[in-house]
């Protein structure tokens, strides 16, 4: 028997899912081990062999390549690198009179005219950023040549000062890599050991900052990815794993390690990239719904993807910390809200709940780690939402006692509350959080929320998800059975993919064929050499094309979809411009039919289609639920009073049809879904629950 594998690395648990020949989700998760990722992941193997009853030599052998398994991969390594600022010592070569460039940005700070606001830190020391001589302008032609002996010398500074590795950003090598190409050599004489990494190759456009910014970020993980994804390969071959392994990437796909390794910036938030992939799966699969709106709450953060018509959105514009990726990613907004979200009083007697986690180590008080603040899981516990000895499926008992302390003395005394209004105050004062963080990526994006299908993943969403549609006036909620691995799960379905870009300044009422055409044949070229490496059938490739365009004078630009793979003709230009207007008016609410468009930036995305599991149906049993009941346990819900005897129901044993009345409680082994009044759930075909909001 062959096994499909997905492993996803978060801040407070590792997941791991496993599907076999037959379409079973299997489901393992083990406390996330900073200090050594790839320990939780070998724990879970062994969860897996444990349950399947057999070794582990022979799973892994299972789920090689070589017989038609597979073994993907995302983890937080470059995610917490960026955010903790522990990267590897990086130079950057740039333009003489442009040093300062991570500095100034694009504005250089979020209130230019604020004279007493300091400019944030710039991604790298500028003692780090040597300016070389040469220039070439925006027609590719050389204004300055570059002065190889500065590059020698900048190059020896920089190995003087134990730079690892080498960044070089040059003005304009998008339309002239030449200068680009020069001192990658000049590195590669002075320095052979030191990577360098040159900015035409890593992003190809045209803003000089989001150019610098990518190629930097891309120089310091290069190390840091490289050494993790050779050590878990070499830990995997220890344990008998014989196959290769994809990673997951922040495009929403899976790519190769050693395409991984040498572009790692696509491996930042490539756990929750997966979610919108699993998330639009479950809706076409289970309702046929296209549009949806994918939520994920962990233990450390609260992840919102949006699809719209069966599209996953992507975006340029994405920011971690204080610095922009500037590369293609899912659009995911990300805030610090999860069930190991701090819940702290400040000095004039404000709850807040976040940002900081108590992430897997201590963890929330509740797990009796050491940790002694309270947190949303210990106030879901006090409010008899989690079964404190069904956490995780039995496997990991919770102590209410320590749960209760740390809530009563940080929160319930200081804002003179009792102990469950204490625990509510938590509770809801996370949900508006989340519910803010929902109308950022729909609302305030022109997406009616009413309108889509609400996915709600990750182990603590199920405790919160309910009450925070029906204040967005919403009305349709799926909860996968897997939910608390929903990362994990969109890898399982995710695709083999990469994305190719150029920039092309093109407007729609004086167009150039020709040039355009040669660009987006040189990206096809691309993109189908990419999927003959990655060893993916001619049958089973496809190219998608994008270009990303705005109206004259406009200062951002809008992505819009090609029809074809081409644009050949008026016709097609027409298409384009039509297409345009439509996406403008979905975004901003008003089109101008008419105007002329200019087109900036050309992308094509490779796509190698992968086979998809086929998922075991679950069996059917009526609408009567009573066989899975597990008892009662007093739960709060406002509505009702408070504490009421509240039905508990055992996931596993509900059957598809199965309809549930609220209030109740379903319990699953890596996630509880608490039915609060004015809804009711279905279970669906594949074991999810269906909540309809009233």
């Amino acid at each position: 028997m062959s096994y499909r594998m997905s492993v996803d690395i978060g801040g407070t648990f590792t997941d791991l899912v496993v599907v076999d020949e037959e379409g079973h989700i299997n489901v393992f998760k083990s406390s996330t081990t900073p200090e050594d990722y790839v320990a939780a992941v070998i724990d879970n193997l062994r969860q897996a062999s444990e349950s399947f009853g057999i070794a582990l030599e022979e799973l892994m052998q299972e789920c090689s390549s070589f017989i038609g398994g597979s073994l993907v991969h995302g983890s937080t390594i470059a995610t917490n690198a960026l955010i903790e600022k522990k990267l590897a010592k990086t130079g950057l070569i740039c333009t003489r009179g442009f040093r300062d460039i991570l500095t100034d940005r694009e504005g250089g700070k979020a209130e230019p005219f604020n004279w007493d606001q300091d400019y944030p830190p710039a991604y790298l020391p500028r003692y780090l950023t040597l300016p070389v001589t040469e220039r070439i302008n925006a027609e590719g032609e050389i204004e300055t040549p570059l002065l190889e002996e500065e590059v020698r010398q900048a190059v020896r500074q920089l190995q003087e000062w134990g730079v690892e590795v080498i960044a070089v950003s040059l003005i304009w090598s998008i339309v002239n890599p030449v200068h680009e190409l020069r001192v990658g050599e000049i590195c590669g004489e002075e320095a052979p050991h030191i990577p360098c990494v040159l900015s035409h190759q890593v992003n190809p456009i045209i803003r000089e900052y989001r150019r610098t910014s990518s190629t930097a970020i891309n120089a310091s993980l290069l190390p840091i990815v490289g050494q993790y994804v050779e050590n878990f390969e070499k830990r995997l071959k220890e344990i008998g794993y014989p196959g290769g392994m994809l990673m997951l990437t922040s495009t929403g796909g899976v790519m190769s390690t050693q395409e991984l390794i040498e572009k790692p910036i696509y491996s930042i938030d490539c756990g929750p990239s997966l979610a919108p992939t699993a998330g639009l799966w479950l809706g076409q699969s289970e309702l046929g719904k296209a549009n949806v709106i994918t939520a994920d709450m962990g233990g450390t953060s609260f992840d919102i993807s949006c699809v719209s018509d069966g599209v996953i959105a992507v975006s340029r514009d994405v920011w971690v910390g204080d610095c922009i990726l500037g590369v293609s990613k899912v659009d995911i907004k990300s805030i610090g809200a999860g069930g190991g979200s701090i819940a702290w009083v400040d000095s004039g007697g404000l709850l807040h709940v976040g940002p900081e986690s108590a992430g897997a180590a201590p963890g929330p008080a509740c797990y009796g780690r050491g940790g002694s603040r309270p947190t949303v899981t210990d106030a879901n516990l006090v409010l008899g939402y989690i079964d404190p000895d069904f956490f995780l499926g039995g496997a990991m008992a919770l102590r209410p006692e320590l749960a209760e302390a740390a809530i009563g003395k940080e929160v319930a005394e200081p804002l003179g509350l009792e102990l469950e209004q204490a625990a509510f105050s938590i509770w809801s004062t996370i949900n508006v959080d989340m519910v803010s963080a929902i109308e950022d990526i729909t609302v305030w994006q022109g997406i009616d929320p009413r309108e889509y299908l609400f996915v709600s993943g990750g182990g603590a969403a199920g405790l919160h998800v309910i009450p925070m549609i029906q204040e967005l006036g919403a009305s349709d909620i799926l909860i996968p059975k897997a939910a608390g691995v929903i990362s994990a799960l969109g890898g399982v379905f995710a695709d083999i993919t990469a994305d190719f870009s150029s920039s092309r300044f093109a407007e729609s009422d004086r167009f150039d064929f020709e040039a355009v055409e040669g660009d987006m044949a040189e990206l096809e070229a691309r993109a189908l050499a990419f999927l003959e490496g990655a060893g993916v059938p001619p049958e089973r490739r496809r190219v998608e094309f994008t270009v990303e365009a705005r109206y004259r004078s406009q200062v951002w630009e809008l992505p819009v979809p090609i029809r074809g793979s081409r644009i050949k003709d008026d016709e097609d230009l027409a298409c384009l411009v039509e297409d345009f207007h439509q996406v403008h008016e979905r975004t901003f609410g008003i089109q101008e039919p008419g105007r002329a468009i200019e087109c900036v930036y050309w992308r094509a995305k490779a796509v190698g289609l992968l086979a998809k599991p086929r998922i075991q149906k679950v069996p059917g049993g009526g609408r009567d639920p009573a066989a899975a009941l597990r008892g009662k346990r007093r739960a709060y819900f406002r509505e009702l009073g408070g504490m009421v005897e509240t039905p508990v129901y055992l996931g596993d044993a509900l059957q598809a049809g199965n309809s549930i009345e609220a209030p109740a409680i379903i319990e699953e082994a890596t996630t509880t879904v608490v039915v609060f009044p004015g809804s009711k759930v279905r279970v669906t075909e594949l074991g999810s629950y269906h909540v309809s909001v009233g």
